[in-house]
């Protein structure tokens, strides 16, 4: 008796989302008239969020195109979430629950997190949800269950679109990493079943048509197909809701809770975040809305977050290609919540701020700038960030430094505080040139098999410094011309490392002919593909007087010794300028070498022997000389040893005397500067 009473509320219930879905769909707007991508993976929802539990439940429908020849006889997803499901987990061993900072707190049963497929079926057809198999394609732990393989009775075809229909709960943990919750604040990332990427033969590496579905692990990032996004979240009134896309209407329900409906379209993921405590700041830079989401105590703070993301957003117009969508949102986290800063998803990225925070550490700047760029680099650009992360976070960490340099100074972006600072670039190469081990690893391996340590100084350090070091052997404008065209062609698509270097090659061949080589594949053997480093060391500089030869000396008819005519007057010297190679590294050199009458020459030297003498038969006497003068091999791991002066001649006295100043005005230099 009491079933057949329910039955009306449960119909009523379902109905009510039936309705819900006709009026968004509607009133939905669409954001580009043609589709920027292929739109591969598509996905509507309904999901709600209950605070109290930490959980979220949602019904899912996936429409997913072939398109290969293939014939496709099961799917394969990602559970993100049961990563943090328990202690067996690939991504809790590899990161030992401490990641960002932060670390994983096991004393309550509300901190784990994880995500349930409760039902799959194809629309008008299969159930699948007793076929879902978890799967370890990468480290054969049989604990791990962050991917899922669905068997398919019927394959589907070339060019065909096969519907789901999904429903979930996700339960988020206690932020450590990425995605979860801190107080009543939630970061609702990596949060639904969200289906692998399937690579034809011929796309990126593959040599035959195979699902790209990593695992989640504690180094690596995503990877997914572009889709459009429809998506409704209901959650208590109070509370203020940001997510990526645009946001098409919001309905106050009679429980006590709200529904808003987004819409995205040409990405790869969606992501959204919920906090009562959210002060909202909005801003306009030409067509694009930016929402900022902060909390409270950080509201003094919010012109630094919209000063760089305008400048972020000015830069790579400018300097590498259009900003296509009409908003972003930027999301500050709270202090107990800051596993989740520094994140990127499409049109929505967090940042990370503390109180009182000078305005001569550009930390808040640096966090936006870079957070930002992921949107061309791993959003419109779609690299397999699990596979080749350089791809993402080294490039991003090169125009990072470029925006930080190019709008707060060089050699100060990043800190200009009490007499002392220095750059945003400058803190990137010390972090790759500074490590313990530069050897330690390629660039071009798969993130989770940094398993010593290096995976942040490799994969963001190593490539943004080499990146700057491609810049300085082809120039500025080269550089920007090969970033311009390797964006305009592969947008909207998943590029590799193969087709960068195509790129590459193809503009210093157009640009710069055979200044450089054939090709660049050398640089990318010695920076990409392989581990040595680069460091090259101006070893020694002696100046000999020539003693000019009485009588006659000859021998053939030749006299060997005048080689060159002695000026009326004036001695001759013989100046050497001995330059080692001392790394692995083979880089073309330039070497300045200064004279006592002020001439300079700039010599060039291939860099690919371990010594080599520069030699001088002149009245003039060299000085000094610096290997790379213009500073356009940064991947050199020790500047130290590129230059080299001449004793000066002088007394011992005046020389000690001379130090001892120096070392007494630095101390007091040093103890002035701290008050």
């Amino acid at each position: 008796m009491q079933l057949v009473k329910n039955k009306p509320s449960v119909f009523l219930f379902f109905l009510s989302f039936i309705l819900l879905d006709m009026l968004q769909a509607s009133a939905q707007q669409s954001i580009f008239p043609q589709p920027l991508s292929d739109r591969i993976a598509s996905y509507d929802m309904n999901v709600k969020l209950d605070p109290v539990k930490k959980l979220v439940t949602g019904d899912e429908t996936l429409y997913w195109k072939n398109s290969s020849n293939d014939k496709i006889n099961n799917l394969e997803f990602h559970l993100y979430l049961n990563a943090f499901k328990n202690t067996n987990s690939t991504f809790i061993k590899e990161s030992g629950g401490q990641l960002r900072g932060d670390k994983f707190d096991e004393s309550s049963d509300l901190n784990w997190g994880w995500e349930k497929v409760l039902d799959m079926k194809v629309k008008d057809g299969e159930d699948l949800t007793n076929k879902i198999e978890y799967i370890q394609p990468d480290d054969n732990n049989k604990d791990d269950q962050t991917v899922i393989s669905v068997p398919l009775s019927k394959p589907v075809l070339p060019g065909q679109t096969i519907t789901l229909q999904i429903k979930f709960e996700s339960k988020l943990p206690k932020i450590f990493a990425r995605s979860g919750f801190s107080d009543n604040y939630f970061l609702v990332g990596q949060w639904f079943p969200k289906i692998g990427v399937y690579e034809k033969a011929g796309e990126r590496y593959a040599t035959k048509g195979q699902w790209n579905c990593h695992q989640y692990h504690a180094n690596s990032e995503f990877y997914a197909d572009f889709g459009v996004y429809n998506v409704h979240i209901t959650v208590p009134k109070n509370y203020v809701v940001g997510a990526a896309g645009v946001l098409q209407n919001e309905i106050q329900n009679n429980d006590g809770t709200k529904t808003l409906f987004y819409h995205s379209e040409d990405v790869i993921d969606f992501v959204w975040t919920a906090s009562p405590r959210f002060k909202v700041v909005n801003a306009v830079w030409h067509n694009v809305k930016i929402k900022l989401l902060l909390q409270p105590e950080h509201y003094c703070l919010a012109g630094r977050h919209i000063q760089s993301v305008e400048d972020a957003l000015e830069y790579f117009n400018k300097y590498l290609g259009k900003y296509p969508y009409p908003n972003l949102t930027i999301v500050d986290p709270p202090i107990r919540g800051m596993g989740s800063a520094g994140m990127e998803y499409p049109t929505f990225i967090t940042a990370g701020s503390l109180w009182g925070l000078p305005a001569g550490v550009k930390l808040i700047e640096n966090v936006v700038i870079h957070e930002f760029g992921h949107q061309y680099f791993m959003l419109m650009l779609a690299t397999n960030e699990f596979e080749e992360a350089w791809m993402d976070e080294g490039f991003n960490t090169y125009y990072e430094g470029r925006i930080m340099d190019h709008y707060y100074g060089k050699k100060k972006s990043f800190f200009d505080l009490l007499g002392y600072h220095f750059g945003d670039f400058e803190l990137q190469r010390e972090s790759y040139a500074g490590m313990k081990n530069p050897k330690i690893a390629p660039d071009f391996q798969n993130s989770w098999q940094y398993t010593d340590g290096g995976y942040g100084e490799i994969t963001y350090y190593k490539t943004g410094t080499w990146m700057k070091t491609l810049e300085g052997l082809v120039g500025r404008k080269v550089m920007d011309e090969i970033m311009q065209t390797y964006f305009e062609r592969w947008k909207f698509k998943h590029p590799c490392g193969r087709d960068f270097i195509n790129i590459v090659n193809e503009v210093v061949k157009n640009r710069l002919g055979n200044k450089l080589g054939d090709n660049m594949d050398w640089f990318f053997n010695e920076v990409l593909y392989g581990t040595g480093i680069c460091d090259y060391k101006l070893a020694n500089i002696s100046v000999d007087k020539v003693e000019q030869p009485q009588g006659v000396y000859d021998s053939a008819g030749v006299n060997k010794y005048y080689k060159v005519q002695r000026e009326k007057g004036k001695p001759v010297y013989e100046s050497k300028v001995v330059v080692y190679r001392l790394g692995d590294v083979i880089m073309p050199e330039e070497v300045l070498v200064h004279f006592d009458n002020g001439k300079e020459i700039l010599e060039h030297w291939d860099g690919k022997y371990r010594t080599h003498d520069f030699i001088y038969d002149k009245p003039e006497k060299v000085v000094w000389a610096k290997i790379d003068p213009y500073n356009k091999i940064p991947m050199d791991v020790n500047l130290i040893n590129n230059s080299y002066t001449r004793e000066p001649e002088t007394t011992a006295e005046d020389k000690y005397f001379a130090k001892f100043i120096f070392w007494v005005e630095n101390t007091l230099l040093t103890f002035g500067s701290m008050f």
